[in-house]
């Protein structure tokens, strides 16, 4: 699993603020990925905003979607990406 978190989204503590609550977002739901599956998390500016709730429910949602798309496919490189306002709103 891997975050990409730029310096768009704020300072260095924003930015570690961020990437901390969505690795604590993703750690109870790696278990919805098939086996050695690949995550990439990508933070929009918006998200430093965004309470953890709201990235909380962004996350559940793009999961869900890749999920039922069938987007997610044993090993397979996955992106997640945020909303427009990073937080599923």
């Amino acid at each position: 699993m891997g975050f990409v978190v730029s310096r768009a989204v704020g300072n260095s503590v924003v930015r570690n603020r961020v990437e901390r609550r969505l690795r604590h977002i993703l750690a109870d739901r790696r278990k919805v990925l098939p086996a050695g599956s690949l995550l990439v998390v990508r933070a929009n500016p918006r998200s430093a905003k965004a309470s953890f709730h709201d990235l909380a429910a962004d996350v559940d949602r793009v999961l869900h979607r890749l999920m039922r798309s069938g987007e997610v496919a044993e090993g397979a490189p996955t992106e997640t990406k945020p909303s427009e306002t990073g937080a599923g709103r």
